[in-house]
């Protein structure tokens, strides 16, 4: 396997103008206001546009959608101005969130404006009926998630005999999501003769196992190691007990200029609760997690992008893959407990060189989970009192307790005297 890095001095200096893209890309990229590529792009560019198959490890939030979605493109530009364009699907990305699926496929849309290439996506949670139609008007780029996928397949809707470019996102996610017995079946029926893109923010065995079977002599490209997070985000750990964290959350939002926040929650139910608590206090919120209907998810996320929605409560495998513009902060409302987790959160901000804030309210039930994450991303989350919000520590504000957890003292039980005295106190 080759390993391909551009000097950071290089990559610095790089515009897209350098990676010998066609006129359309160039002004699609010109419209969306992008003139230097991530590292992830520099790398993975040049490497995909000579066709070679490409193994990504990549962090959330590095790039990478464009890093697939801008070659893909420009291969099959190509090969269309040349006259080779046979019918059907030409390249395939799966990936293993809805939501994810809908802003891949908005990229290619975006990048591709002009292009006459056609593209759609189909995912589960909704009637097959308008992504079965949209396949049989004709589709050249297709995304994908692999449940509904592969149910296509078997149904004969969807065919890959023609396919030249295959990606893979977010491989370790489909892992955890239990779809890697669907991605294999769907790898099987790919034409042995393409190319294949292979991204994946960590490498257990079985990853790279699936990489191996997967790939011809890939170039592998490296942004950061597996499992850190992104330098971009300024991280913060609140110690406060289990019943203040409303509290908290509460003084966060009404004290400072937070126009938009992803709150996370272990639980779907914790989720909805939360969601409808900010609500009652006066706060717009919405929650989004795997038990909505589809049409739910996509109105909340649609809300929350258009500013409508100011606090968004989801779950670890909801918000995968939820791409906010310039989201300025992400909140753990309560701390993963799986550290790699904790690293997907809070790669929602700090996206493509903007900055971002996570903050993380721990409990005395959950400093084991963080200590997790500690040994994970290999340095500690800061209790730091010039953080952006001193307020927090000031004592002035008696009902936002900051002090490390205490045992909470239960008051005794009264003490008995006769039924009428019970009552009494009663």
């Amino acid at each position: 396997m080759a390993f391909y890095e551009i000097s950071p001095t290089l990559r610095a200096l790089m515009k897209f103008t350098d990676l010998n893209l066609v006129p359309p890309i160039l002004e699609a990229l010109k419209i969306k206001g992008y003139t230097e590529p991530t590292p992830i792009q520099a790398q993975s560019i040049p490497v995909l546009l000579k066709g070679k198959d490409l193994l990504g490890v990549a962090q959330t939030g590095t790039g990478k959608t464009a890093s697939f979605a801008i070659p893909t493109l420009q291969t099959l530009y190509v090969n269309k101005e040349a006259g080779y364009w046979p019918k059907g699907i030409k390249a395939l990305v799966i990936t293993p969130t809805r939501e994810l699926a809908i802003q891949i496929d908005e990229s290619f849309a975006a990048y591709g404006k002009g292009m006459g290439i056609r593209h759609s996506v189909i995912f589960g949670g909704v009637k097959q009926h308008q992504q079965v139609r949209a396949l049989q008007r004709g589709v050249d780029i297709l995304t994908a998630t692999p449940g509904r996928l592969l149910d296509l397949m078997n149904q004969g809707f969807i065919k890959l005999d023609n396919l030249r470019i295959f990606t893979l996102d977010e491989a370790d996610r489909m892992l955890d999501m239990g779809f890697i017995n669907d991605v294999k079946k769907v790898i099987a029926a790919l034409p042995d003769h393409r190319q294949s893109m292979f991204f994946s923010a960590t490498m257990p065995p079985s990853i790279t196992d699936l990489a191996n079977t997967l790939l011809t002599n890939p170039t592998r490209v490296e942004v950061a190691p597996a499992s850190s997070t992104a330098d971009t985000v300024d991280q913060y750990l609140f110690m406060i007990d289990k019943h203040k964290k409303r509290d908290l959350l509460r003084h966060v939002l009404d004290t400072h200029t937070i126009d938009s926040v992803l709150v996370f929650t272990r639980t779907k139910h914790g989720a909805n609760k939360l969601a409808k608590h900010l609500t009652q206090s006066g706060i717009t919120a919405d929650a989004i997690h795997g038990n909505k209907s589809q049409a739910q998810r996509q109105r909340a996320l649609k809300n929350f992008k258009a500013k409508k929605v100011k606090v968004l409560v989801a779950t670890d495998i909801a918000a995968r893959g939820i791409d906010v513009s310039q989201l300025s902060h992400v909140i753990n409302f309560e701390i993963p407990n799986e550290p790699e987790s904790y690293v997907h959160r809070i790669g929602r901000t700090g996206r493509a060189k903007n900055t971002g804030i996570a903050l993380s309210f721990c409990d005395i039930d959950e400093r084991a989970y963080v200590k997790s994450i500690h040994k994970l991303i290999n340095k500690e989350i800061p209790i730091d009192k010039d953080h952006p919000f001193p307020a927090h520590h000031n004592m002035e504000h008696p009902e936002i307790d900051m002090r490390p957890n205490r045992k909470i003292r239960r008051r005794p039980a009264p003490r008995r005297h006769g039924s009428f005295g019970n009552r009494n106190r009663r």
